[in-house]
């Protein structure tokens, strides 16, 4: 059986992995695209292959506050999990790429029957209460710098390769700070050799700088994301170290895609455009 790429899925037993992976259909994630506001039902959930998603806060009439992210190592509407249909954030993906989508009923009525896809999301649902905790401390607490260079990594942890795309206004508007700030502190990333940025396209070029930057809130998401959703049934050494928060490494593979893996499994059905849904 091809693999899921989403590593929520990847860590089930093979027969609750091909329970799961059989109610999947692949999906796009294109850029910019809002995939639900704050407070509309939820009519499906996505496990992201290569593709991530900001999940963004608003106040009163702001522009909004980015306070979680999901790659490949989480999944989209996992409220359902509580019995909420609601959804409690906007969604915008950040990362173009592919998903797995999963309708609701249909989730909900394999949620009830599979055990082990149940502690998987309870701990889940844990890591990233932990993950709001450490923002909202970020916030308040860290310097601007250290924060970009952590949104910096976050991003490319997900990205799965060095260049992506993203825009000064952006970045402020996921940080909650004002575009100069962004625009001052993003410049001086540049000047020391960290990264290159021209007219909205970013690329990491030294890493390991990033790294040493960052703000401890890093290596915190890291840590609770590797303690509390340890991948089951175990693996090689070799192959627990190309995970996300795992290691800080897992951006330089290049996974097949949701096509290319549907093909393996002789069943190709047709990938859509999620607005199209």
């Amino acid at each position: 059986m091809a693999q899921a790429e989403n590593q929520l899925i990847e860590s089930l037993a093979r027969s609750d992995r091909k329970r799961v992976l059989a109610l999947c259909e692949p999906v796009q994630l294109v850029l910019s695209e809002v995939l639900h506001e704050a407070g509309t039902s939820t009519r499906s959930v996505l496990f992201p292959v290569n593709g991530f998603v900001s999940l963004i806060t608003h106040v009163d009439h702001g522009d909004g506050l980015e306070v979680g992210m999901v790659g490949r190592e989480g999944m989209l509407g996992v409220q359902l999990t509580l019995g909420v249909t609601a959804a409690p954030m906007r969604a915008v993906v950040q990362g173009a790429g592919e998903a797995w989508r999963i309708g609701r009923v249909p989730f909900v009525r394999e949620l009830a029957r599979n055990p082990a896809l149940r502690r998987l999301l309870n701990r889940y649902v844990y890591v990233l209460m932990l993950q709001l905790a450490t923002g909202s401390a970020c916030r308040s607490y860290h310097d601007l710098g250290s924060r970009l260079a952590r949104w910096l990594l976050m991003s490319h942890d997900r990205a799965h390769r060095d260049h992506f795309h993203v825009t000064h206004e952006f970045m402020a508007t996921m940080l909650g700070v004002r575009r100069v700030g962004v625009t001052v502190a993003a410049g001086g990333l540049q000047a020391r050799g960290f990264i290159r940025y021209h007219r909205g396209e970013l690329t990491v070029l030294d890493r390991p700088a990033l790294e040493a930057l960052a703000c401890s809130c890093y290596e915190a998401d890291r840590l609770a994301y590797q303690t509390h959703m340890a991948a089951k049934p175990a693996r090689s050494p070799a192959a627990a170290a190309g995970r996300i928060h795992g290691t800080r490494h897992m951006h330089t593979a290049a996974p097949m895609t949701v096509r290319q893996r549907t093909d393996a499994l002789g069943n190709q059905p047709q990938i859509e455009l999620l607005h199209r849904s």
